[in-house]
């Protein structure tokens, strides 16, 4: 039997997909409604409105499945109830370049992540190069834009 991978989350992240699922259930009647409508125009081979709509009733399944799939494996983690000098799910780690710039990232879930925002995946190249380092660590990366090189400066779970 196969084991259900946990997906670490804020609840933040949480809070979101629980906000998608609900808008998406909500567009379910409008589909049916588009799509008898649409149905109700004849010859369906050549009904580009039919095909548009049960197109986007299978894409709208779809997300819902994999919005209820993400939410039953959720495993939400408050960054305040954590401690420690280690890098971990959830910390807020500021780094120094290779100009001495610090950047400054949480550590979060795939479906919250953000890098504009300061927010990488624990699966992201980064990430997961950041995880179980501690302050004055240093830490190279391979990115698309090329080989990165960081020293971890702080870690604080806020």
């Amino acid at each position: 039997m196969a084991t259900v991978e946990k997906m670490p989350m804020l609840q933040e992240g949480y809070e979101k997909l629980t906000a998608d699922l609900r808008r998406l259930k909500d567009e379910r009647p409008q589909i049916v409604e588009a799509i008898e409508e649409a149905r109700a125009h004849g010859d369906l081979s050549e009904n580009a409105e039919y095909h548009a709509a049960k197109e986007r009733q299978g894409q709208i399944e779809a997300s819902i499945a994999d919005i209820e799939d993400k939410l039953s494996r959720a495993q939400i983690i408050d960054p305040k109830d954590l401690s420690g000098d280690k890098v971990v799910f959830g910390a807020t780690v500021t780094l120094k370049d290779e100009d001495d710039k610090p950047v400054t990232y949480q550590i979060v879930g795939q479906t919250e992540a953000d890098a504009k925002t300061g927010r990488i995946s624990y699966n992201s190249p980064l990430g997961r190069a950041l995880i179980g380092r501690v302050v004055g660590d240093e830490v190279e990366v391979t990115v698309p834009a090329g080989d990165r090189w960081y020293e971890v400066s702080k870690v604080a779970f806020v």
